[in-house]
């Protein structure tokens, strides 16, 4: 008997299949909440100090933290991608640098010097007829960074209904299919966004900046949250919503709103704050999400996303 027992070999370890505990997939799905909170927050409140105490020019400082988000994640979905099916082609990544290079050039002299433009009238106009005589300037680190966090809630209860209505309207989702009809989330396609859709859907933060008197110091730190909130909550990385989603939109959430299904797109429809969706009924917490896109779900030329706002009803359907 003791012979035979020698003779039993031991299982080979190598071969055993690796399971994690529970604790350690807690603790994993944890450490994938802090990221985007840590970056948006942190990029806020760096953006902040530099105009509260004046470090080195605040302007400079400001541009530089509208450049730096995208090529960081970029260079993090290279690394820790969430999707192998959602990497880029060099076609598809040069087709994302068009949309980028023509959004910039119709924001940038749009919004030169912040929002002080032609158009910045028109929001004062509507400020002189308001019973408003707000100036909304706040000295303080922490005070810049809760008045960017109010404007940015204030312009999304604006964005909410916009966007929703794009969604719910079949005349109005021409000019906002075009977002919808990429095939792959990515940091670089934030931008992928129809030139009539950028007028009418972002205008809800200029408006409220003008309303509220905003002070460039505050603008500045709101661009800070909006740029970096905007690349993660599309890049293709495995960020996970946590506390910080109760009230911001996260990435895991603006995925389902990419959803091919219907039912999970037509959700979550806050750009960076969430609130909204949860206090109208139309947020969803689900994570599977088995295809993006919207229609037959195949990728469209540059052409054919341009003239989508433009088709007719039976023709947009059968994209």
């Amino acid at each position: 008997m003791t012979d035979q027992a020698e003779s039993v070999e031991a299982p080979d370890a190598s071969a055993m299949p690796v399971t994690s505990s529970p604790a350690h997939s807690r603790w994993h799905d944890f450490l994938l909440t802090l990221p985007q909170p840590l970056l948006v927050l942190g990029s806020m409140f760096s953006v902040a100090l530099v105009y509260t105490y004046q470090w080195f020019d605040p302007g400079l400082y400001a541009v530089i933290m509208t450049v730096l988000p995208l090529p960081l994640v970029l260079i993090a979905e290279r690394i820790w991608g969430k999707r192998e099916d959602w990497e880029l082609s060099p076609r598809e990544f040069a087709e994302d640098a068009f949309w980028i290079a023509g959004s910039g050039l119709l924001w940038v002299p749009l919004y030169v010097d912040y929002y002080k433009t032609p158009i910045s009238e028109g929001f004062r106009a509507v400020r002189d007829l308001a019973p408003l005589d707000i100036e909304l300037a706040p000295q303080s680190v922490i005070g810049l960074v809760f008045g960017a966090i109010l404007v940015r809630t204030l312009a999304e209860f604006i964005y909410y209904w916009l966007h929703r209505a794009q969604h719910e309207s079949l005349f109005w989702w021409r000019i906002h299919a075009t977002h919808h009809h990429i095939t792959k989330m990515g940091a670089a396609r934030s931008d992928r966004t129809h030139p009539l859709e950028f007028l009418a859907l972002m205008i809800g933060t200029p408006i409220i900046l003008a309303l509220t008197g905003a002070s460039d110091a505050l603008i500045a730190v709101t661009g800070a949250f909006g740029f970096f909130s905007g690349y993660l909550n599309h890049a293709n990385l495995p960020l996970r919503s946590g506390i910080y989603g109760l009230y911001f939109t996260t990435a895991e959430q603006h995925h389902l709103h990419h959803s091919r299904d219907m039912d999970s797109s037509n959700s979550n429809y806050g750009c960076t704050i969430i609130i909204w969706d949860r206090i109208f009924g139309t947020y969803s917490g689900r994570t599977d999400i088995e295809a993006i896109g919207a229609g037959t779900g195949k990728a469209l030329s540059i052409w054919d996303q341009y003239k989508m706002a433009f088709v007719s009803t039976d023709r947009l359907t059968k994209y």
